[in-house]
């Protein structure tokens, strides 16, 4: 068996605010910075043997206080990257919400593509792909994916074999973290959206 802990990164200035996308230079807030040191400390006792990470400045600020924690090193995997939001980055929610490509993202997400950039059953494939790998070559394992709110949704709404259309149901709040098992008999989610 193996387990993910599937952990978003902790709190910048964008969250909630605008999309910070795949866009360089987003760092941790000071929040943030204490949401990454108290998720450290309560999974230090975890048995976590890898942490892999974005390769996004937030995320791996994330990452790195867990990763010295465990006493192991972070690796970046390109693929749990951020959605490629393409020319939405950057720009706050509340300038988006009279963009008709906007509400059919939020409102049909499977047939919907970011303009200029991905569709989110791209961004499943991917994702699952990514983790999919790490179980063979890591069949017994407690790995860390430190990653981004709707990819990691990604994950788990496809071992729960649930439609991406309600991907906003679920709520993956910054540095939380969410427990996946996979045995050969089936997936099973231990944990969802924990905080610390």
């Amino acid at each position: 068996m193996s387990t993910f802990y599937l952990i978003r990164h902790a709190s910048n200035d964008l969250v909630g605010h605008s999309i910070a996308g795949r866009k360089p230079g987003v760092h941790l807030n000071e929040r943030g910075q204490e949401e990454a040191q108290r998720l450290a400390r309560a999974l230090q006792g975890s048995g976590i043997a890898r942490v892999f990470s974005s390769p996004l400045e937030r995320v791996l600020e994330t990452a790195q206080p867990l990763a010295q924690a465990l006493g192991v090193a972070v690796e970046t995997l390109e693929a749990i990257k951020e959605i490629d939001f393409a020319g939405w980055t950057g720009r706050a929610f509340a300038d988006l919400k009279q963009d008709p490509a906007w509400q059919q993202w939020n409102s049909f997400r499977t047939a919907a593509r970011v303009p200029n950039g991905e569709t989110i059953l791209e961004v499943q494939a991917r994702m699952v792909g990514a983790v999919r790998q790490l179980w063979e070559k890591f069949p017994n394992d407690k790995i860390a994916i430190v990653g981004h709110g709707d990819p990691l949704r990604t994950i788990i709404f496809y071992f729960l074999g649930i439609s991406l259309d309600f991907v906003s149901r679920i709520e993956i709040s910054p540095a939380s973290y969410t427990i996946l098992k996979l045995e050969s008999w089936g997936p099973q989610i231990a944990a969802l959206n924990v905080t610390v």
